[in-house]
């Protein structure tokens, strides 16, 4: 066998791409998510694409199933057993405020204050036990947090990552009567000091623990049923995979998984496109997610917030998220002045064009009314909405509001949102030191196309690339993603006093550990590859620098000089006279699997002539007004075409708006390269 499916689960449809090795053939299908249980819509993804679940090899699951469950609080119940003294932690934070100016908002922590208990234990910083651990205080903690009803327990006590024997001992005590697996060690989740970030995150894994065995269970179990035989593997937060078997030990590493398989995708095109350096833009129904790719390389990151007081302290793809996709409400508040998102119409009643009931008008209604969009040719939509209609709602919502036409309040609706997204992109580009100019802009997404030129435009940016298939992007990046899993160790000492050697037995150790966890998956993997990283500062800075580690066994001299180099690059000062500590050790252990071919994937039929793929003209809006654009069809594109807007591109997942002025061809690979 040797089929595999991507599916992707995003806000307001869930994509598929499934591709046979031995034939070449592909086989697409994009669903609305069935929100109230997401296995529904990858089972009816895998219908509409006519695949039989038990002629598959295997299947790649990207989900927001733990991440919508965090934002909506949408969680288990969850205890905690901690060091005496420090039950409050998780609610005193870092000093911080959920607004930066005045004695305003509010905060509520994941677990509340009569379902954190205390128990006699301590450990100095050092490793070393000063006060031996209360075992009947354990035992006596979790028989009060079962009465109190938790589904799941946490076990934190400080200094665990230097030495885990009491949080060992204590998981023992309470596994032997807690009634399921929901049981997380602060130290198992991640090895890092620092009590509060890493009590955070393993409260976060014990809060949607059972969230996500529950789906996956549900979703193996349909799959099963209709004759899948292997494993499910999901997507983590660090864009590998994990089998479903093993996902829920670490539910916390699947919080962003979805917007991590885009930039997977992109990352794994780029190098192929011969474009390393991107800048990636994925707009979907919901919301928009930005990130760097450098040397075709994601930038990953440990310091992840995903909304105020929830730090999660595990690698994920650094991704920038804002609450502007296709389904962004516009409106006009009492003031008269106009905002687009965060809140959105969703999946349901979705936008007005939509025909579910929507009333409020959205980009995507904006998209329409602009000509930028074909009303006939909307996804999933049996009986459009007469154009008329959704533009009477722009002008009712916006246009009336503000004094404005139906073509001006619906311009003004695409103008906010690419405001929006713009400082999106400069916080992941210009906000880190890098200037845009020196990269393309990866855009995809149903909708990301549609604003690229113009978010290119205001940014300087050169190039943009519209894969070959933009709206199914994440599906692709869960296709192709490796098995990966990272590993974190606190040193947290002088890089002078460290042994030559002690640094590569940590990474041996850690490299050791992610083999073993491949092999406990039983994926199938060409090779295994480790990645290594060090955080190091210098003696009395509180902020941490990470450093690129290419050889497990460089001497401390040489990592020195690479921390120092790195410093310099980032802040242009030398510190020659003050001593660089190493705080932590990351090793990712990523497993290869089989590469697919892009070429296959985008699936043309190219016409002999430019001519031959265009199938209508249309009168579209752009900045200077209202012209007559051609519209093509993606796939009928020649080879080597090659033509300057305005113009529309379509096709089934997406369309393409190229502004006067901007020079379009297609690459070797299938990619809409727009050179702006």
């Amino acid at each position: 066998m040797t089929k595999l499916a991507g599916i992707d689960v995003g806000g307001t449809f869930t994509d598929l791409i499934l591709v046979d090795d031995a034939t070449g053939e592909v086989r697409l299908a994009k669903v609305p998510t069935t929100v109230d249980n997401q296995a529904f819509g990858v089972l009816a993804a895998i219908e509409s694409a006519g695949a039989d679940p038990a002629g598959l090899a295997a299947i790649i699951h990207g989900t927001t199933t733990t991440t919508n469950a965090m934002l909506e609080r949408k969680i288990a119940r969850v205890g905690l057993i901690t060091t005496r003294g420090f039950r409050d932690v998780l609610e005193l934070g870092r000093r911080t405020r959920p607004t930066p100016y005045g004695l305003t908002g509010t905060f509520a922590p994941l677990i509340p204050r009569e379902l954190r208990l205390e128990v006699a234990e301590r450990m100095d910083a050092s490793g070393a036990v000063l006060t031996p651990l209360d075992e009947a205080g354990v035992d006596a903690a979790a028989r009060a947090l079962r009465a109190a009803g938790c589904e799941a327990v946490v076990i934190h006590f400080l200094h665990s990552y230097i030495n885990p024997a009491h949080e060992r001992r204590a998981a023992e005590i309470v596994r032997a009567l807690w009634p399921n697996d929901f049981v997380t060690t602060g130290h198992a989740v991640v090895a890092e000091y620092r009590e509060y970030e890493r009590g955070v995150t393993a409260a976060v894994n014990a809060a949607v623990q059972p969230v996500l065995a529950r789906y996956i269970e549900r979703l193996a179990g349909e799959l099963k049923a209709r004759g899948f035989a292997r494993e499910l593997l999901v997507m983590q937060g660090n864009g590998g995979t994990v089998a479903a078997s093993m996902v829920a030990e670490a539910a916390v590493n699947t919080v962003m998984s979805g917007p991590a398989s885009g930039v997977i995708a992109a990352a794994y095109t780029g190098t192929a496109s011969g474009e390393p350096n991107l800048i990636t833009y994925d707009m979907g129904g919901t919301s928009t997610d930005v990130a760097l790719i450098q040397d075709g390389l994601p930038s990953v990151s440990s310091e992840l917030e995903l909304e105020y007081a929830m730090p999660i302290h595990v690698p994920m793809v650094d991704v920038t998220t804002i609450g502007a996709g296709g389904g962004s409400l516009a409106y006009v508040d009492a003031a008269g002045m106009l905002h687009v998102g965060p809140e959105s119409a969703g999946a349901t009643p979705g936008p007005i064009c939509y025909a579910r009931g929507g009333t409020r008008p959205t980009i995507t209604d904006a998209n329409l009314v602009l000509g930028r969009l074909d009303p006939d040719k909307l996804l999933s939509v049996k009986e459009p909405v007469p154009l008329e209609r959704v533009r009477a709602l722009i002008r009712e919502h916006v246009g009336a509001p503000l004094g404005l036409d139906d073509d001006a309040a619906a311009a003004a609706i695409l103008t906010i949102a690419n405001d929006k997204m713009a400082g999106a992109i400069r916080m992941v580009s210009l906000g880190r030191g890098h200037d845009p100019r020196d990269f393309a802009l990866f855009a995809f997404g149903g909708a990301g196309p549609l604003h690229a030129c113009a978010l290119a435009r205001e940014l300087g940016i050169p190039k943009v690339i519209v894969p070959a298939r933009p709206g199914l992007t994440n599906a692709l990046g869960c296709a192709v993603a490796d098995v990966r899993h990272d590993y974190v160790r606190t040193v947290n000492r002088p890089l002078g006093e460290l042994a030559e050697g002690e640094v590569a037995r940590v990474f041996a150790a850690q490299l050791r550990e992610g083999e073993a966890m491949i092999a406990r998956e039983r994926v199938a993997v060409e090779r295994i590859d480790a990645v290594h990283s060090a955080d190091m500062q210098f003696q009395g800075q509180s902020h941490i620098l990470s450093v690129a580690v290419p050889d497990a066994a460089l001497s401390l001299a040489q990592l020195r000089e690479r921390f120092e180099a790195a410093y310099w690059l980032r802040f242009g000062v030398e510190l020659k006279e003050i001593r660089p500590v190493l705080v932590n050790l990351h090793t990712a252990v990523i497993g290869r699997r089989r590469p697919l071919s892009l070429a296959a994937i985008a699936a043309a039929a190219p016409r002999p002539t430019l001519a031959e793929a265009r199938i209508a003209e249309r009168s579209v809006w752009f900045a200077g007004g209202r012209v007559a654009a051609p519209v093509y069809r993606r796939e009928w594109l020649p080879h080597a075409a090659s033509f300057t807007g305005p113009a529309i591109v379509q096709q089934l997942d997406c369309t393409t708006v190229i502004e006067p002025g901007v020079r379009a061809r297609i690459d070797a690979i299938g990619n809409l390269v727009l050179e702006v």
